[in-house]
């Protein structure tokens, strides 16, 4: 083994399991907030463009899509479908490489720059196949950001953290949902015909060219992982890794050389914590998929096609706040599961409203009540992370297979949205009713499992001789048991 390699490995051997020191409480202060206003700021804008790019398609049939491009039948819901395919197909691979190559500047900054390029360059198609091509292309390339910035803040934040950093982080793609629409519906009455090009093109090409800007900076202004920051003091960069340290009980750390990306692959997916996830968030993405469908739902209300974009935007702002205090207060309170599960209710309320009802009052309650399945994502992240803390090859494998399996759903769910039940969609809403319940059996299952993995490192704490015990329920060595043995517990 060479010296590297050894530098390695005595680093994940000599984990300090003690708390900061009072000056290293000072300088993990300051270095949170220069995270905070490096980071997180430019990571929910993207992922506001993101979701923008990615949901636009909605818009743009309200702005004659369908009826430009020949659209019949359900070829529509195909176009809508065949993101996810390419979305789901480079998942691993990508957070995997993400992992190794350790840039994610220039690995995600280089991604989104063609994300946005593809999203302009889809104004130009003239027909089904055009559509269905651009939507699969553009899928492999937003790819790679949101799972890798899963991973990428993982890297930063500790596990009390990282649920209201991924707040701020998800409340892009609900800031999108309102500002996607209020773009759409400003074009609608402003540019549509101009210059000969129709509304949904311009659509396409103003938030493309908006997206491309926002990759150069990413590539420009966004820190890598903080051994590599060259902003960061040495003092800051022992601190920001000693204090990820000692909230997973071992340094973050891979070990040398790409063997350990496929380590990781391994150790994910003999986790079952993995499954649970990947099965719970495959039903709350499920349940979510009416915001594929949020504007032609608001313009079953009765109005014209702009105030059907603007009725979009209130539910969508509302929940940006909600989402907020709902995950300040699971960091505060060191909890996940209640603030998982006391969504569900209520989203199901929603669905059943609007299923039953038809005039506006009640109907449009119910969309504030189904956007409380956005409410559980920011928490869920938060989960997956805590609950596979380690190694981060690991963690990056689950964060993406979690991510693959969850939009899986958003593959097969437009089906459901058929055109002939407008204007209440019964059977979509039963489907998401169900993949709801589904969702919050899986969390009661994982917090289960969770309790009892607690009270086997709370018995193996005292008891060195059962060491290989923790190695073979956790993946690791017997040198990173050790660890195990100085408190760290899974939050529930």
């Amino acid at each position: 083994m060479g010296d590297s390699e050894k530098s390695v490995t005595e680093r994940k051997e000599q984990v300090h399991h003690e708390q900061l020191s009072e000056e290293e409480l000072v300088i993990a202060k300051k270095l949170r907030k220069k995270i905070d206003i490096r980071i997180m700021p430019l990571v929910t804008l993207v992922y506001l463009m993101n979701y923008t790019d990615r949901n636009n398609y909605a818009a743009a049939r309200l702005q004659g899509l369908e009826e430009d491009l020949g659209l019949v039948g359900n070829q529509y819901q195909v176009g809508l479908s065949t993101l996810f395919v390419g979305y789901i197909l480079m998942q691993v691979p990508s957070n995997i490489l993400l992992n190794y190559v350790g840039q994610p500047s220039w690995y995600l900054g280089f991604f989104t720059i063609v994300w946005g390029l593809v999203s302009a360059l889809t104004s130009q198609v003239t027909n089904y196949g055009g559509i269905v091509a651009c939507r699969f292309i553009l899928g492999l390339v937003e790819a790679p950001f949101f799972a890798g910035v899963l991973f990428y803040l993982s890297k930063w934040y500790t596990k009390e953290e990282l649920a209201k950093r991924n707040a701020i982080f998800y409340s892009g793609s609900l800031v999108s949902g309102a500002f996607g629409n209020l773009i759409a519906a400003g074009i609608l009455n402003g540019l549509a015909g101009k210059r000969g090009i129709t509304a949904w093109q311009w659509l396409y090409i103003i938030e493309g060219a908006i997206t491309i800007t926002i990759g150069i900076a990413v590539v420009i202004i966004l820190p890598d992982f903080p051994d590599t920051w060259k902003l960061l003091s040495p003092e800051e960069k022992r601190v920001a890794n000693r204090r990820l340290a000692i909230d997973a009980a071992e340094v973050d750390l891979d070990e040398a050389g790409g063997i350990s990306q496929i380590r990781g692959i391994k150790l994910a997916l003999l986790d079952p914590k993995t499954y649970l996830l990947a099965i719970a968030y495959m039903g709350t993405t499920g349940a979510a998929g009416f915001q594929n469908y949020f504007p032609s739902l608001t313009k079953t209300l009765g109005y014209s096609q702009t105030m059907s974009l603007l009725l979009v935007a209130p539910p969508y702002v509302f929940m940006v706040f909600y989402s907020f205090a709902h995950c300040y207060y699971s960091d505060y309170i060191g909890n996940r599961f209640w603030f998982l599960s006391y969504p569900v209710p209520i989203s199901i309320i929603g669905f059943v409203v609007y299923m039953a009802t038809d005039s506006f009052g009640p109907r449009y309650l119910s969309f504030f009540l189904m956007n409380f399945v956005f409410a559980q994502h920011g928490t869920i992240y938060a989960w997956i992370s805590n609950a596979i803390p380690r190694p981060p090859a690991k963690r990056a494998a689950a964060l993406a297979f979690i991510n693959s399996v969850g939009c899986s759903a958003s593959i097969w769910t437009p089906f459901t949205y058929l055109p002939s039940s407008a204007p209440h969609y019964r059977p979509a809403m039963r489907v998401c009713i169900g993949l709801e319940v589904l969702a919050l059996g899986c969390f009661v299952l994982l917090r289960w499992y969770l309790q009892r993995q607690n009270r086997e490192l709370e018995m193996l704490e005292g008891e060195g001789e059962r060491l290989e015990r923790t190695a073979e329920v956790e993946g690791v060595d017997f040198g990173r048991a050790k660890a195990m043995k100085k408190g760290y517990r899974y939050m529930l």
